[in-house]
């Protein structure tokens, strides 16, 4: 596959929700690299799209993560179940996929866009399960589905393509 395309791309964070996030193995790990990803994406133009599983028992999304767009409510653990999502996400845009449950909402997610036949290119540092071997679990599936397996550095790094870029300097200093 090829690099990601900052021109094409489109960032999906998945259900970083209060009540849940706390109950995530390395869950402040997954919500700055979600951070990074969104500061970037913002610094380059990058639209976004939020979801929220049952808000009115997940919560909002973290505080952590402020200057959102609203987020799209779903009871569906797939997010495609949403006509709302698959609106927002339009028909052709690279999408880069974070968030939680990296097995459940993520998982589910994740499989029904690559059968509508889009490039998703999931961030494993930013995805995150309450469990470790269900996250693995989950990774093996997405990529075994077609899913493109990615770090945050891969993804700032491959927007930016070199350092000659005007804002290299500001998305240099999000990893360090």
């Amino acid at each position: 596959m090829p690099l990601l395309n900052l021109r094409n791309a489109m960032l999906l964070v998945i259900d970083l929700q209060e009540r849940l996030m706390p109950a995530i193995d390395h869950g402040g790990l997954v919500v700055a690299n979600t951070a990074r990803l969104l500061e970037a994406g913002r610094l380059l133009g990058v639209p976004v799209v939020v979801t929220e599983q049952n808000p009115a028992k997940l919560g909002r999304t973290v505080p952590e993560l402020p200057g959102l767009p609203p987020a799209i409510a779903k009871m569906a653990f797939d997010a495609c179940a949403e006509p709302a999502v698959l609106e927002a996400l339009g028909g052709d845009r690279e999408l880069v996929v974070c968030g939680c449950e990296a097995h459940v909402c993520v998982g589910q997610t994740v499989v029904t866009l690559l059968e509508h036949r889009r490039r998703v290119v999931v961030v494993e540092d930013a995805v995150g399960s309450r469990a470790p071997r269900s996250h693995a679990a989950a990774l093996r599936r997405m990529a075994a589905h077609g899913a493109e397996l990615v770090t945050t550095e891969m993804v700032l790094f491959e927007w930016l393509r070199t350092a000659a870029h005007p804002q290299f300097r500001a998305i240099s200093l999000l990893i360090r």
